[in-house]
C-alpha cells in the first residue's frame, strides 16, 4: 500500500476504534493511533498467526487488523496516561432565589 493509503486507513481505523473504546481524542490523535495500530496489528497477526494481513486496502482482514490494533493503542494510551479521554462535564450553575 502507498503512504496515502496507510494514512487514510489509519485515520478511519482510528476513528472507528475511538468510537468503540469511548475515547474522545480528536481526529489527529485517532489517525496516529490508527496508523500505529495498523502497524501493531499487522505485526501481531504475522507473529501470532503467521498471516500477512496488510497487503491491500480493500481487504476485510486489513481493516479488522487495523481497527483491533488501534483499539489496543488507544487503551494502552489510556493506561499510561491515566486519563479516560472523555470530555469533562461542566458545572451546573445554580441560582438561588430569595
Amino acid at each position: 500500500m502507498s503512504i496515502i493509503a496507510w494514512i487514510v486507513l489509519g485515520l478511519i481505523a482510528g476513528l472507528i476504534a475511538e468510537r468503540l473504546t469511548g475515547e474522545r481524542t480528536g481526529w489527529v490523535v485517532a489517525g496516529i493511533a490508527g496508523i500505529a495500530g495498523a502497524l501493531l496489528g499487522g505485526w501481531l497477526a504475522k507473529v501470532l498467526f503467521h498471516v500477512h494481513s496488510l497487503h491491500t486496502f480493500f481487504n476485510v482482514s486489513t481493516w479488522i487488523t487495523a481497527i483491533v490494533g488501534a483499539v489496543i493503542v488507544l487503551l494502552a494510551v489510556r493506561l499510561i496516561t491515566g486519563t479516560t479521554g472523555h470530555a469533562p462535564r461542566g458545572r451546573r450553575r445554580t441560582t438561588s432565589r430569595h
